[in-house]
């Protein structure tokens, strides 16, 4: 019986932390100054622009298989271990 009520005060606490969050969008605080436009820049950066990542921080994944069985070729630093 006790172990029920735990789990069900367990999903209400859940529910309602889950549903606390804000759906607006952020806006700058009244009375602080707009952010700095970057060095080189002509003009602010968009939201969007901020918050999509460039390649370099999500590069594209490359799933080639190897479709069939091919030679190495040979490699001239490929040596044995010295001794």
């Amino acid at each position: 019986m006790a172990t029920k009520r735990l789990i069900i005060i367990g999903i209400a606490a859940t529910a309602l932390l889950g549903s606390c969050g804000s759906k607006q969008d952020l806006k700058p605080v009244a009375g602080q100054p707009a952010p700095v436009v970057p060095v080189g820049a002509t003009r602010a950066p968009t939201t969007q622009e901020l918050t999509t990542p460039d390649a370099q921080a999500r590069p594209a994944r490359s799933d080639e298989l190897l479709k069939r069985s091919e030679q190495r070729e040979t490699d001239d630093f490929d040596l044995p271990p010295p001794g």
